[in-house]
């Protein structure tokens, strides 16, 4: 405890003072510190909501099944990290939070109590200063009156000697003076025992002062400013306290987000992005080589003018394909978006159409099961005509069975579809073997003129689920030729193999690059030319057209 030397008078208050202003400061410091913990925890409380403002950005509008980036292992590692950053947020908003309940609300609520102790214990200081003092006023009064008495007692004496030794005066003055005297001998006495009286009092209020009351004072001032101290000792713990507690869950926020990282694939998402963009073509076979050298060996007979005319033929047939003008289609035949999905590849129109079939069979059993809820509706109505009338459930019943007969039917629909769109996909490879036994026909059928020449009407179409191709030009539709060879005005690359057996259309091969004469006009169709000047048309879904730059 505290030891409290005795002080003189005029040093106590000096001491008392020191006291008071060490008390004071301590209060002062923690209202510092706790604005120091308030403007901490607005900080936190501002990062984590920029934070959260951060993820809200970054994260996707509307989260559905059928969105395509939550397939790919990278977007989900990158949700993920969002998610675990919320988290982390979370943890910042957990140590404001504590940091204001431990810490602020309760060293404000201690401030407050210390704040009234102290002014108690400094009040019973001063209280005690003011006994003393009274005290001692007392005592100086007593021995100022003790000391006067004394000085007026000398005087009367030495005034009745002086009238006693007088021959002058008479009895009744002598003895008058003896009687002034011995009333002031009396009061000496008595202001004499009330100084000692007060010196004994004061002793004893001093005594008590300075062993008692001020040492308990003193003791009870350290005590609260040692508690106080061990308070704010606390706070201090406290405050690293509240951060430590959410570290391990931060930890694991972090963990999580290299867990993220961690959970990348690439190969995965490559194979992703292969299953939802394959086409489902088969490659093209090899093409074999045609000799039309064959022709110059002609017979005897073939020397004739009938010769000439079918020499003729072929140099028609020849500049027909190479310089026909650009046949004009119609805006009627232009490709579009058909219902079942036919102008997809084939395997991305099963894709299309097994996910219409599941989004109507959704649909079907929501519609079912309302159907089911109407009808225990209306029973319940039957059963309890005061509920309601079952008879204004009708329209709602009715309306709902049509719906099912509409779904289902939808249903049945789609499903046809999806069968056809398999069994082409299954018999793709039959497909590819016909098509490579067409191209391969023995030199002789090519030389004789025996090619079967597809009819003007027949539209094109492969086993791809594709829409059916607008109508080609035939031969005797060009009425008239360019005398020179249009420049190119760039490139096309084939993407997938096609025939072109009927008139106005050339063959080529999946990957074959030809030149570019005229680009799709809205048609359908576009006009490309090979190397050796054979020209015609090729669907413009078929290949990838690269225009040359000006």
């Amino acid at each position: 405890m505290l030891k409290i030397p005795l002080y003189k008078l005029d040093e106590r208050q000096d001491q008392y003072d020191i006291i008071e202003r060490q008390t004071q400061w301590g209060i002062d410091l923690i209202e510092k510190y706790v604005k120091f913990v308030k403007d901490r925890t607005e900080i936190e409380q501002a990062y984590a909501k920029q934070l959260r403002t951060l993820v809200k950005k970054y994260s996707p509008k509307r989260v559905s099944k059928e969105d395509q980036e939550l397939k790919f292992s990278q977007y989900l590692a990158f949700i993920n990290i969002l998610n675990e950053l919320n988290d982390y947020a979370g943890q910042r908003e957990v140590i404001a939070e504590n940091l204001m309940q431990n810490i602020f609300a309760q060293l404000l609520k201690y401030l407050h109590e210390n704040k009234q102790e102290r002014k108690m214990h400094l009040l019973e200081g001063r209280k005690a200063q003011h006994d003393l003092e009274v005290s001692f006023k007392q005592l100086d009064n007593a021995k100022r009156r003790f000391e006067r008495d004394c000085r007026e007692a000398e005087k009367a004496m030495q005034n009745a000697e002086r009238v006693d030794n007088d021959i002058n005066t008479t009895k009744a003055d002598v003895e008058k003076a003896k009687q002034q005297a011995n009333l002031r001998n009396h009061m000496v006495e008595e202001s004499k025992n009330e100084y000692a009286s007060q010196l004994q009092k004061f002793n004893k209020d001093q005594n008590e002062f300075y062993f008692a009351e001020m040492p308990h004072i003193f003791n009870t001032l350290q005590e609260m400013d040692e508690k106080r101290t061990r308070k704010l000792c606390e706070a201090y713990k406290t405050f690293a306290d509240t951060e430590r507690q959410v570290m391990p869950i931060i930890g694991k926020c972090l963990d999580g987000m290299t867990k993220a990282a961690e959970s990348v694939n690439e190969n995965g998402d490559s194979q992703v992005l292969i299953e939802a963009y394959k086409s489902g073509f088969e490659r093209p076979g090899e093409i074999e080589f045609e000799d039309y050298s064959q022709m110059i060996n002609r017979t005897s007979s073939e020397n004739s003018l009938g010769s000439l005319k079918s020499e003729s033929k072929v140099d028609q047939r020849t500049i027909s394909k190479s310089k026909t003008k650009r046949w004009p289609f119609g805006k009627k035949n232009k490709l579009i978006v058909s219902e079942d999905f036919s102008h997809l590849p084939p395997e991305q129109r099963r894709k299309k159409l097994q996910q219409k079939i599941d989004d109507l069979n959704k649909e079907l059993q929501k519609q079912v099961d309302q159907s089911e809820a109407l009808d225990k509706m209306k029973d319940v109505y039957q059963r309890n005509p005061q509920m309601g009338d079952p008879n204004s459930l009708e329209p709602r019943i009715t309306e709902t069975n049509q719906q099912i007969d509409r779904l289902r039917q939808e249903v049945q629909k789609y499903e046809t579809w999806l069968t056809d769109a398999e069994g082409k996909l299954v018999s793709r490879n039959d497909s590819c073997v016909q098509y490579i036994t067409h191209s391969n026909r023995s030199p002789s059928m090519n030389n004789n003129g025996s090619h079967d020449k597809e009819s003007p009407d027949t539209t094109y179409s492969d086993d791809s689920g594709q829409e059916p191709l607008p109508q080609p030009p035939s031969l005797s539709e060009f009425d008239d030729f360019e005398d020179d060879l249009v420049h190119p005005i760039g490139s096309s690359t084939a993407l997938y193999p096609f025939d072109g057996n009927s008139e106005g259309t050339i063959a080529m091969a999946e990957g074959e690059v030809l030149h570019l004469i005229e680009d799709d006009k809205g048609d359908g169709w576009t006009r490309v030319r090979r190397s050796d000047g054979e020209e015609g048309y090729v669907p413009t879904s078929y290949v990838k057209i690269t225009l040359s730059k000006q």
